[in-house]
């Protein structure tokens, strides 16, 4: 079955002899780089483009078509490779110049025999005149490919140069001019596109002329999806191609390798995707990551903390974890899916032979329905083997990794905590809570959000949602508070000194026994704000802020803000919302919400969403603008790669437990310290 992509979703390849097959709709220019661990294109021997065709292990075509056909033999690749990158670009000086004005680019991976393994189309691009489609990249020893569609408005100049390649702008005028070159022959228009709905059954017809195959990108974040994006990650963000007819000499889809290439054998490295594309930096590139002892004949290879793509151990950790997220969320959709078929294949047996009313007579009915119930659970079985496989794997990187991780993204009761010194960077992300789903409770993924928070965090004291849980009002309140302070120490925890600032609304005062953590070290701003007046007071204030440092960036004088005023970023815990706000209250924290963030400044609500309906229309955008999270656990984050309902769980410290005490103390003592 043909796994449909989307952008930043990835997809396992069984198979190392591949085709990557392109369909345009008009002549473009295809081709593939290489990159090394650290996402780095180390020169123009590394790219494959019309002017050179061919590297060991694939084969890119000689000129712009409507269609390609490129070739991959992956273990034929270097073993410093850690991914290709497939490249799609309009061709200079001929027709359109921004894919935005032409029809979205289709592109599809495929094995020799032409059936389809993944597809995807490119959508989404407008000034962009060049594009990263797809990349095929290692992961614990095995190739995976994941849809990019990453474009650049620059064309191949600016694509090649976010690789990394010190020549790019020099590569890209050959490969224009050898495109140009190849243009200058007369080339037939290319057959109709082949409809979407036949794609799973029938090749597109490739163009009559000298084409040869080809070979290739990197978003949770995400971030994407995180892009990531990107995100991303969800959290963060987190990047087409054609088909062309195999020249003489072309076997099997296998590319022969090129003697005079660079070629230094190196073990695999494996990881999700960094988006954020390392060639961007200026420091020195960081040692390798690190790689596991081989593993026996027939065993899966052994995890390793940290053996993901990454700048550093910070970073190699964060895409770890996501790209754990990935095959959870992959691994527990195809058992999902098993079952459904099993289901209905089931359902169509039972019901074709209980039609016949002769059937019914005598044992017949009986034994069809035995028949159907064991093949049945024969479906059902080797679907949940493949998933317990899977799992164990991920539980086995799991026991490997969270121990690895830094503060920012270890639990409150990692040892990591113990030994605690305030950082001197902000970090990448920090972590929110954990993840599992139904079917793997035991297995936990870290939610890790990006840093700086891109949208506020609304804590959910109600019942409405929580209706499974024991805990009565009054101690779902609490929870809600204690999460909220368990986040809040968390964030001042990992930011340097001086770089955070927490403010506290608290109208009625109801929140003292958690507050106390935050209260006793003296890490607030100040007091918790009670009263109309006090939560005036504090709106007013950061409104203030909000507008002022608006000004001075639209301005382009951010040197021109007041002298007196926390440049900090800014948090905004309100308890027991909406309680004590009077409606020019409740519109400021709405202008808190929306503005808020993209100069520094977020907002935690504590709230029951039934008293905030109290307000009616007026909060439902607050309510969708913020993340929601749950004091209890709860299934209500849903991913946008295959919709998954995940059971969020908090980040609570460990009752009787003194860490966060000691952590706030450390905290403490700095900030005086920097405020001298």
């Amino acid at each position: 079955m043909t796994a449909e992509l989307v952008r930043g979703q990835n997809h396992p390849l069984s198979q190392v002899r591949l085709e990557v097959r392109v369909s345009a709709g008009r002549p473009v220019v295809a081709g593939a780089t290489l990159s090394d661990e650290q996402g780095r294109v180390r020169g123009a021997e590394w790219v494959a483009h019309p002017g050179a065709p061919t590297l060991p292990g694939l084969e890119v075509s000689k000129q712009a078509a409507a269609d390609h056909r490129l070739a991959f033999d992956l273990d034929a690749l270097p073993g410093t490779v850690h991914r290709v990158s497939v490249l799609l670009a309009l061709p200079a000086g001929v027709g359109p110049v921004r894919f935005g004005a032409v029809a979205a680019p289709f592109v599809a991976v495929t094995g020799l025999d032409g059936s389809e393994v993944a597809s995807y189309t490119i959508t989404g691009l407008d000034t962009e005149s060049a594009v990263v489609a797809l990349e095929l990249y290692r992961r614990q020893g095995a190739w995976k490919v994941r849809a990019v569609g990453q474009g650049y408005a620059g064309g191949l100049a600016e694509l090649l140069t976010d690789q990394g390649l010190p020549e790019a702008r020099r590569l890209a005028d050959s490969i224009n001019e050898a495109v140009a070159q190849g243009l200058a022959r007369s080339v037939p228009a290319p057959p109709p596109r082949t409809p979407d709905a036949d794609r799973s059954r029938h090749a597109a017809a490739s163009a009559p002329g000298p084409d040869q195959p080809y070979a290739g990108p990197q978003g949770a974040s995400g971030t994407v999806p995180p892009l990531q994006t990107p995100s991303s990650s969800p959290y963060d963000t987190p990047g087409g191609q054609g088909v062309t007819v195999p020249q003489p000499g072309y076997q099997g889809g296998t590319a022969q390798p090129d003697p005079s290439a660079v070629a230094q054998p190196s073990g695999p490295t494996t990881g999700p995707v960094d988006y954020s594309h390392p060639g961007r930096r200026t420091s020195a590139p960081p040692p390798p990551p690190p790689t596991a002892p081989p593993a026996p004949p027939g065993q899966p290879a052994r995890p390793v903390a940290g053996d993901a793509t990454g700048w550093s151990m910070e970073e190699r950790l964060y895409n770890q974890v996501w790209g754990m997220f990935e095959d959870l969320a992959r691994s527990t959709a195809a058992y999902r899916s098993a079952v459904d078929f099993a289901d209905s294949r089931m359902e169509q047996e039972l019901d074709k032979a209980l039609s016949d009313p002769r059937s019914r007579i005598g044992g017949q009915s009986e034994a069809a329905r035995e028949a159907a119930q064991a093949k049945h659970a024969d479906l059902v079985d080797q679907a949940r083997a493949a998933l317990d496989r899977d799992l164990a794997q991920l539980a086995a990187e799991a026991d490997v990794v969270e121990p690895a991780l830094p503060a920012a993204y270890a639990r409150w009761d990692n040892p990591v905590w113990h030994g605690y010194r305030v950082p001197m960077e902000i970090p990448m992300a920090v972590r929110l809570g954990d993840l599992h789903l139904p079917e793997s409770e035991e297995l936990s993924i870290p939610m890790l959000v990006r840093l700086p928070l891109e949208r506020g965090l609304w804590i959910d004291s109600g019942r409405a949602t929580l209706e499974d849980s024991l805990a009565d009002s009054d101690e779902l309140r609490r929870l809600a508070m204690d999460t909220a302070v368990a986040n809040a120490a968390r964030l001042l925890a990992v930011h340097p000194a001086g770089e955070f600032t927490v403010h506290v609304i608290d109208p009625a005062g109801s929140a003292a026994p958690s507050l106390a953590p935050l209260v006793r070290s003296g890490v607030l701003d100040g007091p918790p704000a009670a009263g109309a007046t006090g939560v005036a007071d504090v709106l007013t204030r950061l409104t203030q802020r909000v507008d002022l440092v608006q000004m001075a960036v639209r301005g382009g004088a951010a040197d021109s803000l007041p002298p007196g005023l926390d440049t900090a970023e800014q948090l905004l815990i309100v308890n027991d919302f909406p309680h004590g706000f009077d409606d020019r209250a409740v519109t400021q924290l709405r202008y808190l919400a929306d503005e808020g963030p993209a100069v520094g400044v977020h907002l935690m609500l504590v709230a029951d969403r039934e008293d905030a309906a109290g307000y009616g229309p007026l909060l439902d955008p607050l309510w969708r603008g913020l993340l929601r999270l749950t004091p209890v656990p709860d299934d209500h984050l849903a991913d946008p790669w295959v919709g998954h309902a995940w059971v969020y769980e908090p980040a609570l410290v460990p009752p009787g437990s003194q860490v966060l005490q000691q952590v706030l103390s450390q905290v403490a003592a700095a900030r005086r310290s920097w405020n001298r």
